[in-house]
């Protein structure tokens, strides 16, 4: 049951088990059967974000001297987001008013639940190889179960990867990813 924990277990770890408790009588020995495991005083998705952050920080994705600079007039821009959601609406809206000669390439993404951390990745990877300025990932708001996609490792490896400058815009002003450590802005 262990590898479908979201974090990963460590000695010294105070955590809160849910259980069953066993006895077999001839020894007087008592087994414990864990049908679920969680951090004591936090959730399991903070701490297994303390964690990616830990190990993608020792080698070296967060580092500055990484990041990429962007072109100061971009012409071709990748967003990949949700050609459904708000956040598209916004940064159109936007662009339009500030710089309306760059033109967009939308590559629709899931942006929260199951496989959008995998299309995330495999859209950063092709939107990389086909030559852009930049390369915008965003999608507006929510939980941080909603914005979990964009904490995965997968998608952190993408980034990091990429040869195209990335920024991001994910969530709202509070929110933080991995990603956005991971992205050149």
């Amino acid at each position: 049951n262990a590898s479908k924990l979201k974090f990963r277990l460590e000695n010294g770890l105070k955590v809160v088990l849910d259980c069953g408790l066993t006895v077999y009588p001839p020894r007087g020995e008592y087994q414990l059967t864990v049908s679920s495991v969680s951090p004591a005083g936090k959730g399991s998705l903070a701490l297994a974000l303390e964690q990616l952050k830990q190990k993608l920080s020792e080698k070296g994705y967060f580092d500055p001297s990484t990041k990429k600079n962007l072109p100061k007039f971009p012409k071709n821009v990748a967003l990949i987001t949700s050609s459904t959601g708000a956040a598209l609406q916004d940064m159109l809206r936007v662009a339009e008013k500030r710089w309306a000669l760059t033109k967009f390439t939308i590559f629709n993404t899931l942006v929260q639940g199951e496989g959008a951390a995998a299309m995330i990745a495999e859209n950063i990877s092709v939107a990389d190889s086909k030559k852009y300025d930049v390369i915008i990932l965003a999608r507006g708001g929510g939980s941080i179960e909603d914005l979990w996609a964009f904490n995965e490792e997968i998608v952190a490896e993408a980034v990091f990867a990429a040869k195209t400058p990335i920024l991001t815009g994910i969530g709202h002003e509070i929110d933080f990813t991995i990603a956005d450590f991971v992205a050149d802005v």
